[in-house]
C-alpha cells in the first residue's frame, strides 16, 4: 500500500492563488500518472487539506480509480450516519488504534499515521503561517517526514 499512498498536511490557513491550486493539482496527477499511486490519506482542521480533498475529488472523475481516505483523529467508533455523512466526500475512513490515548496530541499522532502509510508527502509549510505561541504541528510532520525519508513535495516554494 505505501507505494502507491501519498498524504497530506498543512497549515490551518494558506495563501490560497490559483497559481498555488493549479501546482498542487499538476503534482497530485504527476504522481497518478507516473507514480502510480492510487490513494490519497486526509486528515482534516486545515484549509490545506481541504484544498487537495478539492483537487483529488476534481482528478477522481479522470482517474475514477483513486481513493480518498479520511483518517480520524477523534471517534474511534462512529455511527452509520457519520460514516454516510463522510463518505459522501471520501471512500473510505479508518481511525488508527495507535491514537487511542493520545489525548491532545491525537492530530501530530494522526499526522505520523499517515505519514507512516505514505511514500509521497505533499505539504504546505510556510514560516509565515506557522503559529507563534507553540511548535507547527505541520513542522512536527515535516519533521518526522524527514526523519522516515519519505518523498517530500512542499508547497509554497519548497524546502
Amino acid at each position: 500500500m505505501q507505494e502507491k499512498t501519498c498524504c497530506f498536511f498543512g497549515h490551518r490557513e494558506i495563501n490560497e492563488t490559483e497559481e498555488l491550486k493549479n501546482k498542487v493539482y499538476a503534482c497530485i496527477e504527476r504522481l497518478i500518472t507516473e507514480e502510480n499511486v492510487d490513494t490519497f490519506l486526509f486528515g482534516s482542521k486545515s484549509r490545506f487539506d481541504s484544498l487537495c480533498l478539492e483537487l483529488v475529488t476534481k482528478l477522481k472523475e479522470k482517474y475514477s480509480h483513486i481513493n480518498r481516505i479520511y483518517v480520524r483523529a477523534e471517534f474511534p467508533y462512529i455511527r452509520d450516519s457519520y460514516r454516510a455523512y463522510l463518505l459522501k466526500y471520501y471512500d473510505d475512513t479508518y481511525y488508527s488504534e495507535k491514537l487511542l490515548g493520545a489525548g491532545r496530541a491525537v492530530y501530530v499522532e494522526r499526522n505520523r499515521e499517515m505519514i507512516d502509510k505514505s511514500r509521497f508527502c505533499i505539504v504546505y509549510y510556510d514560516e509565515g503561517h506557522a503559529p507563534k505561541t507553540r511548535k507547527s504541528g505541520t513542522k512536527i510532520a515535516l519533521d518526522h517526514a524527514l526523519k522516515n525519508k519519505k518523498e517530500i513535495i512542499v508547497f509554497p516554494d519548497g524546502l
